[in-house]
């Protein structure tokens, strides 16, 4: 292991190029041509050579120190655009182009808030980037290609005998925006140290390992746990990354499935639905080309995971080598760089019924399987790897003990130093203090995720997102608990795009559902009073409250973040906004279910 001063994802690269220089680095295969995928190889030594050289160019131009935005497709220019930024000193800000849709405002306020120096694209994506850098107020950056840069440049090329001017652990070496699902995107701060740190802490819970393992992935980039698994966990790890894009795996899913076939013992993730659009998706005919037995890992991750949907992937992929073990049920956030903890290796994915009532009231407490008894089935995440987990209670700031539900606190190596710019929302978040602790220097820093879970068993669960609690006359409920009724309500119903939150009216807080209905359904009007009280109906009797509102809304309405979750901030903002036309909703409780 490199000394903790050499700790950097510059260092790393170096080492990864010296010890297997041949070897293959990164694979992009792009689908965007030719149906099956052409893959397109560079070696660690060709990285490097292509790093450190745009990493020259990028000092002489006086981008160490400065934030470098990232606004390209998904492709070998983006990572050799990303390491080159962070090997040169600056700060790279992992983006996504103008074109991706509906996200050109996160773009812009992610831009604004970072103030790059520089915007590196591709080729073919520069004249969208240059148009829309241009048209936003304020903004000054120069957007332009590894080609443009290089050109006339060859004098600035690193120094042959290897004595490259490294960064140092303790710089920032990239800001990870957040998603944006409950509030406009935040830059956080993630020192080399903090990445390098978290990559090992992934490589040990899964097992990855050099000369064994490989990652393949189709997650975006610009997202916490698409960057360090498919950039940065195999240069630290000096494993093969194998990736595509995005739009690739929702066009055809299989494809994701076949490159696991193809590239034996990898390590891949996606959120849950991702899986759920597989068993969707994926034919009979197409099932019979997968060979799933030797995959390491399959991470489940980055929104709640539901028992469902284990169960439907294992029961479509088992008869191709799918199995359970290989499923790892997993909690990250961006501000701890993106990876907590997983289920133990080995074993099949923990599932607990809980009491429902119980649960909502503070209290993890195993259903007794009564048929009256309103129950949680949740998913276990295992436990955190070289950092610390604490539950503790968000007002009193106390530690709980196991079986309570509060605020998960984490500690550790990989905990990012803060948010860009917001010095106040820093000190709140990343340098919490458990209450009777002295907040002098040399109290245990604690990041306070926002998140809601409880220690049961030796598992992490995760119970909820505080913010996003509906507290309906006191009583405690969660949304997603709430969207997954309703989605099973009515098979006009989408799965995965419905949102469940309060809204303040004269009587209190009261609960609002808007939901899409299925693209397929060619006369949503004829089906939405018996769409409406289905939901109604299992939403009195499975939780025990009136929805005041309920929207049926059109596919592509309910907003979700740049990682695919549903943004129910945001969504709450829209129908607040009078978004939904009347024609799309139903009229609001009225005092019948």
């Amino acid at each position: 292991m490199l000394k903790t001063m050499e700790d950097t994802i510059s260092h790393h690269l170096t080492r990864a190029a010296e010890q297997a220089p041949a070897e293959n680095a990164f694979t992009f295969v792009d689908f965007s041509t030719v149906r099956e995928g052409t893959p397109a190889s560079l070696t660690w030594r060709e990285l490097e050579t292509r790093v450190r050289t745009l990493a020259a160019v990028l000092r002489h131009s006086g981008a160490a120190g400065e934030r470098v935005a990232l606004v390209g497709p998904q492709n070998l220019d983006y990572v050799v655009g990303f390491l080159a930024a962070t090997c040169a000193g600056a700060i790279a800000v992992p983006l996504f182009p103008p074109t991706l849709p509906g996200h050109a405002e996160k773009l812009a306020a992610a831009l604004a808030d970072a103030d790059p120096v520089l915007a590196l694209t591709s080729p073919d994506s520069l004249p969208a980037a240059e148009k829309f850098c241009a048209n936003q107020d304020g903004l000054r950056v120069r957007v332009s290609t590894e080609e443009d840069l290089l050109s006339g440049s060859a004098a600035w090329a690193e120094p042959a005998d290897g004595e490259y001017s490294h960064p140092r652990a303790e710089e920032c070496a990239y800001l990870q925006y957040t998603s944006g699902s409950t509030r406009m995107p935040s830059g956080v701060e993630i020192t080399h140290a903090n990445v390098c740190a978290n990559a090992r802490q992934a490589l040990k819970a899964y097992d990855i390992r050099a000369g064994r393992n490989c990652t393949v992935g189709w997650l975006p980039l610009y997202h916490d746990m698409g960057l360090v698994l498919a950039i940065v966990l195999p240069v630290v790890g000096n494993v093969h990354s194998v990736f595509m894009d995005p739009l690739a795996f929702v066009q055809q899913p299989v494809r994701w499935l076949r490159l696991l076939s193809e590239h034996p013992r990898a390590l891949t993730a996606a959120p849950n639905f991702a899986y759920d659009y597989c068993v969707r998706r994926v034919t009979e005919e197409e099932r019979a080309t997968l060979s799933l037995g030797s995959v390491t890992a399959m991470i489940n991750g980055s929104e709640p995971i539901a028992e469902q949907t284990l169960q439907r992937f294992q029961q479509a992929f088992a008869p191709v080598g799918a199995v359970p073990t290989a499923m790892r049920p997993s909690y990250g956030l961006a501000e701890a760089t993106v990876f907590v903890s997983a289920s133990p290796a080995g074993e099949e994915p923990t599932v607990t019924s809980f009491d429902r009532d119980a649960l909502a009231a503070g209290t993890a407490r195993p259903a007794g399987g009564t048929e009256e008894q309103a129950v949680s089935r949740l998913v276990g995440c295992g436990r955190p790897t070289d950092q610390e987990a604490a539950i503790v209670d968000p007002v009193s700031l106390v530690r709980l003990e196991d079986g309570r539900v509060g605020e998960i606190w984490l500690s550790g190596p990989n905990i990012g130093r803060g948010y860009w710019g917001r010095p106040e929302q820093s000190g709140a978040t990343f340098r919490a203090a458990l209450h009777g602790d002295n907040p002098g220097e040399g109290t245990q820093h604690w990041l306070r995720t926002g998140d809601l879970g409880v220690w049961h068993d030796n598992h992490l669960y995760i119970t909820g997102r505080l913010k996003d609690l509906v507290i309906i006359d006191g009583t405690n409920h969660y949304p997603q608990d709430i969207e997954h009724t309703v989605e099973n309500a009515h098979p006009a119903i989408r799965r995965h795009h419905t949102a469940a939150f309060s809204i303040p009216t004269d009587d209190g807080e009261r609960l609002v559902v808007v939901a899409e209905h299925a693209r397929d359904l060619a006369e949503p009007h004829r089906v939405r009073d018996e769409v409406t009280r289905a939901v109604r109906a299992a939403v009195s009797a499975g939780h025990a409250i009136a929805m005041h509102d309920f929207v049926l809304a059109q596919p592509g309405t309910v907003p979700h973040t740049t990682s695919g979750k549903v943004a129910r901030g945001a969504c709450r903002e829209r129908y607040l906004r009078g978004a939904w036309s009347s024609d799309t909703h139903v009229q609001k409780e009225t005092g019948d279910v």
